[in-house]
């Protein structure tokens, strides 16, 4: 047993545990961070609802990744490209009707915005069909060129003017251009309420907040949104573990261990990677409808390979083959490497208010090498700390590839079997092997 097994372990509650113990931990963190910062409570809910927000949504991807990269070996690069489907064409069905005079430039078809959901998610699959049906034929690196040109002729797609605004239905439509798209529809959490009946039970809700500060529903709005999104996470981790339980995904794990077994042995394996495709495609589309939805506008130019770079690095941490390290790294992404840097910044600027950082590199470097002096060099990437960022992404991505390829938990991958072949007899005495049931802690998913 390795000693990551071992402290999985001792967690009550299995992978669960696991997960909750890892995200408490990260909150800790950042509520100590904004006690730093000094923070009011208001302050601290914020921060806590958009920490919640990327933890979501990155978790979604990782995990719809990891059914293609991680249960079927498919190299799929175009993940933003299905986001920006999904959000597109839930705008297209969703936004209200067009009325000359009104804010937005275009109107869509003024479904209810699940249908509008539900829609965006079919549009994503159809793209990944449309993209499987050549691609798996063939070997290698094909899919991986092909998902990412996929991505960029989407992208410009929505940017030609060509699409700026059309007739559907006798409909005035369109997805706006360069200019972006307006998304003008009803606030999804009051949508979304409102079907259950709960939104006034929402309001009250939201009304006992405010003896504690004003003006409290975008507070609690980011909140719950937050929660619904770690909900939506987990409804993902059931799917992907049902999946990868059933006769369906041992074929997918055949596939990606080899291709041509599973073909000897019968199996139709452009089916099965088709399928799988299309569903890893169809939640990617749902992740860009729920990251999106939400923002009040989207651009074309926001679905650059940057996310998709981003998502791989989170599946890369957690360990591709892992629906447990799927969320994990992508809890440690969001945390850690995408909105960890800013809040160092934050930190920095607040507990050395008068440390000001150089105006150019060269300032930045000359009292290091003139005095031995490195405070201008520490202060002058933080001022700008998008660049830093991408570069520190880099250096933990190379690191991890390094010393540990398998990621946090990359060592449970999945296997075909349909029962865990190091499974300990009987009358064998403890497991001294990482493998069996002493290894996963008593519940977990990976086997």
């Amino acid at each position: 047993m390795s000693v990551r097994d071992d402290v999985a372990a001792r967690i009550p509650g299995g992978d669960a545990g696991l997960i909750v113990a890892v995200l408490l931990v990260t909150y800790a963190a950042y509520v100590l961070a904004g006690v730093g910062l000094g923070f009011s409570l208001r302050g601290q809910l914020n921060t806590i609802a958009t920490l919640t927000f990327f933890i979501g949504v990155f978790a979604m991807l990782s995990l719809a990744l990891n059914l293609h990269w991680g249960y079927t070996g498919l190299f799929n690069i175009g993940i933003v490209g299905f986001m920006a489907v999904g959000i597109y064409v839930m705008a297209l069905v969703s936004k209200p009707l067009y009325e000359a005079g009104g804010a937005a430039q275009v109107g869509g078809l003024g479904l209810p915005i699940v249908v509008g959901m539900v829609a965006g998610m079919a549009a994503a699959a159809l793209l990944g069909l449309i993209v499987a049906l050549p691609a798996l034929r063939l070997r290698a690196d094909y899919l991986a060129i092909v998902t990412i040109a996929m991505s960029e002729i989407v992208r410009f797609s929505f940017l030609s003017g060509n699409f700026q605004q059309f007739q559907l239905f006798g409909r005035r439509v369109g997805f706006g251009g360069g200019s972006g798209l307006i998304l003008d529809y009803t606030d999804p959490i009051e949508a979304l309420l409102s079907v259950v009946g709960l939104w006034d039970v929402y309001l009250g809700f939201v009304g006992a907040f405010e003896p504690l500060f004003t003006n409290p529903k975008p507070v609690v709005d980011g909140l719950v949104y937050g929660v619904l999104l770690l909900a939506a996470v987990a409804a993902y981790y059931w799917l992907l573990k049902r999946t990868g339980e059933s006769p369906f995904g041992r074929v997918l794990k055949a596939i990606r261990e080899d291709e041509d077994v599973a073909n000897s042995l019968g199996k139709n394996t452009n089916r099965f990677k088709i399928k799988a495709f299309m569903l890893g495609c169809a939640l990617m589309g749902l992740a860009g409808v729920l990251w999106f939805m939400r923002s009040g506008a989207v651009t074309p130019n926001t679905f650059r390979p940057r996310i998709t770079f981003f998502v791989w690095i989170a599946l890369i941490i957690g360990g591709a083959g892992s629906n447990t390290g799927s969320v994990l790294g992508g809890a440690v992404f969001a945390a850690l490497l995408y909105q960890g840097p800013r809040t160092l910044k934050n930190l920095v600027d607040t507990l050395l208010p008068g440390a000001n950082a150089p105006s150019g590199f060269g300032p930045a470097v000359a009292p290091l090498l003139s005095k031995l002096a490195p405070a201008p060099l520490f202060f002058y990437p933080l001022d700008s700390i998008r660049q830093p960022q991408l570069l520190f992404m880099g250096v933990v991505l190379i690191w991890l590839m390094h010393n540990r390829p398998e990621g946090l938990l990359g060592h449970r991958k999945e296997t075909a079997a349909g029962i865990p072949l190091t499974a300990q007899r009987a009358h064998d005495g403890p497991a001294t092997t990482d493998g069996g049931a002493a290894r996963d802690g008593g519940g977990g998913d990976d086997e």
